[in-house]
């Protein structure tokens, strides 16, 4: 079913309602297809610690550059 945005809005309910039930629904703009609606799936759960143990972070990683200073504040800074 292809519906033009102003009847999406007046029908948002009734579409989704379409959608879920395993319609196909394209949204258009002057009759040219832009979006199809589907049904929302989750992605998973982020799996955290994927890196643990294979980086290191250098001990001199929060020390000033002055090459860098030089960037954000000029050369006399």
């Amino acid at each position: 079913m292809i519906v033009n945005v102003s009847e999406a809005k007046t029908n948002l309910s009734k579409l989704i309602d379409m959608v879920y039930h395993g319609q196909r629904v394209i949204i258009a703009k002057n009759n040219t297809p832009l979006v199809d609606m589907v049904i929302h799936k989750p992605e998973g759960k982020r799996k955290l610690g994927l890196l643990k143990g294979k980086l290191s972070v250098p001990d001199n990683f929060n020390d000033e550059d002055d090459n860098i200073n030089e960037m954000f504040y000029g050369e006399n800074q």
